[in-house]
């Protein structure tokens, strides 16, 4: 199979940049509900009804909806679309993707730009990274390794589970901090350069979509990571309360040692 027409469906900061990124070398659309959304894409068909979407008959759609409305979206266009066609989606939380295409029988290919539309600096991704879930289409699989060398991004390949598991670590972490730092935020009239930074990290957090804090944060694999987090600040606070010097000075040089560069992993 050839892959020439793509469909995007949601036309937010993700969809958008899937479009501007295929438009030169495929015949792209794009679909959603909110029609004003659409009103600034180019250089691609711009799809008002479902009917619509009948007739442009894709080979692939990807799906860059909230993670909220991700299995309904796919249900709604699931009567316009052949059997050929491709599903794909990009969400962060995968295992019921994994049930919903188990259950369908269909091939598809899920991955997940672990670039986010919040953080994301669209014109420079060659520092970031993109997974492949294992279970997928090869050919889907094939597309979408091409399709993120182009921008320099690195690929790895999970299973589903494997993919949970990693998120319930990357994401639930920064986000279960974020709410902490949130929670007892005061207002600074001259805050510091750390404090801003922490300050600017937790709003971007806070800016994500209700249900998709929901969801990393309900992962049945995300409890165990928040727990780590309440254990390390009970021991912070004993050496805080005791000003305990011989039990900080090891605990900052673990810390050091955890926190060393990225690309050394």
């Amino acid at each position: 199979m050839n892959i020439s027409k793509i469909l995007v469906l949601g036309a937010g900061r993700m969809g958008a940049w899937f479009v501007d990124s295929l438009c030169l070398d495929y015949q792209v659309a794009v679909f959603d509900i909110d029609k004003v959304k659409m009103r600034y894409l180019f250089n691609c068909r711009r799809l008002l009804e479902y009917e619509e979407i009948k007739d442009f008959n894709p080979d692939m759609v990807i799906n860059a909806v909230n993670l909220q409305y991700t299995i309904q979206i796919f249900e709604d266009v699931l009567p316009y679309l052949s059997e050929k066609c491709i599903l794909s989606d990009i969400t962060s939380v995968k295992l019921p993707l994994r049930d919903f295409y188990i259950n369908l029988g269909r091939r598809f290919i899920s991955t997940h730009p672990m670039f986010g539309p919040t953080f994301a600096k669209f014109n420079a991704l060659s520092d970031q990274n993109a997974i492949i879930i294992e279970e997928s289409d090869e050919e889907g699989k094939k597309f979408f390794r091409n399709f993120y060398k182009q921008f320099g991004i690195k690929i790895f390949e999970y299973t589903f589970v494997e993919h949970d598991k990693t998120i319930a670590y990357s994401l639930s972490v920064p986000f279960a901090s974020s709410m902490v730092f949130a929670a007892c935020m005061q207002y600074q009239e001259a805050p510091g350069t750390s404090f801003r930074k922490h300050y600017e990290t937790a709003q971007g957090v806070l800016s994500e979509d209700d249900y998709l804090l929901t969801e990393v944060l309900f992962s049945e694999y995300t409890y165990e990571q928040i727990d780590k987090i309440g254990k390390k600040l009970e021991y912070l606070k004993e050496i805080v309360k005791e000003k305990d010097a011989a039990k900080m000075f090891p605990f900052l040089r673990e810390l050091r040692a955890n926190i060393k560069p990225l690309e050394a992993e």
